[in-house]
């Protein structure tokens, strides 16, 4: 019986994995494309499965980068884990540059970033404008925060939209992010209203978000570089 049981779950398996692995490649491709919903040609809620992956396959580059801002070849950004990655030391880490162009051909840079809230990890998608300075767009995720409150970076529309137009560089050319603020904006290029109640999870989300650049950094001077030339 034992064994019956093990080859009927072995069969289970071999039969939905292939689905279970398109609907997370999915869900993954729809967490980056959110980051430039304003720029995609349809609103993501309104695109099918097979439109987000054909969209995908079509309008979006993959790089892979390493801490020196140098390309890796032979490797495809949705394959990196961040996750896995943070467990590697920094020097050795390898970062993901998703290029999505839009009708128009204009190239918007979405990179990736991790950190902690205030009961588990947090994650982002930030996309720059081809200045590599402004933010187009942003959309974020958690494991574990508080619904109504941390838990607000993801469900509330209202908290992710007020970073377009931000920079992340300020007049002096340093690399500052963006700083979610208690107590109202007081330096609009640079700050964001913080959720009521949720300071903790505000204040991983400034962490994440100036480490996760930083961490680009280098890719992002080299690219600001070459499009000047």
């Amino acid at each position: 019986m034992t064994t019956i049981a093990a080859v009927l779950l072995a069969g289970m398996l071999y039969v939905t994995e292939p689905a279970a692995l398109k609907a997370e490649a999915v869900f993954n491709k729809r967490a980056i494309l959110s980051a430039v919903a304003k720029q995609l040609p349809k609103p993501l809620a309104q695109m099918s499965d097979e439109e987000v992956l054909d969209l995908f396959s079509k309008q979006v580059e993959q790089h892979v980068v390493n801490m020196k801002g140098e390309e890796v070849s032979g490797q495809l950004a949705e394959k990196i884990n961040l996750a896995q990655e943070k467990k590697k030391p920094e020097a050795d880490r390898l970062l993901p540059v998703f290029v999505y162009k839009d009708a128009q051909g204009k190239p918007y840079y979405i990179l990736s970033v991790r950190g902690n809230g205030l009961w588990d990890e947090i994650w982002g998608s930030i996309a720059l404008d081809s200045d590599m300075n402004t933010i187009a767009g942003v959309s974020f995720d958690h494991k574990g925060e508080t619904p109504g409150l941390g838990a607000e970076i993801k469900d509330s529309p209202a908290f992710p939209a007020q970073f377009v137009s931000k920079k992340i560089y300020n007049t002096e050319g340093q690399l500052v992010a963006v700083n979610v603020r208690k107590g109202g904006i007081v330096n609009p290029d640079h700050e964001v209203d913080a959720i009521s109640g949720a300071t903790i999870t505000g204040n991983g989300v400034t962490e994440m978000m100036v480490r996760g650049l930083g961490y680009y950094e280098p890719y992002i001077q080299k690219t600001q570089a070459a499009a000047k030339q």
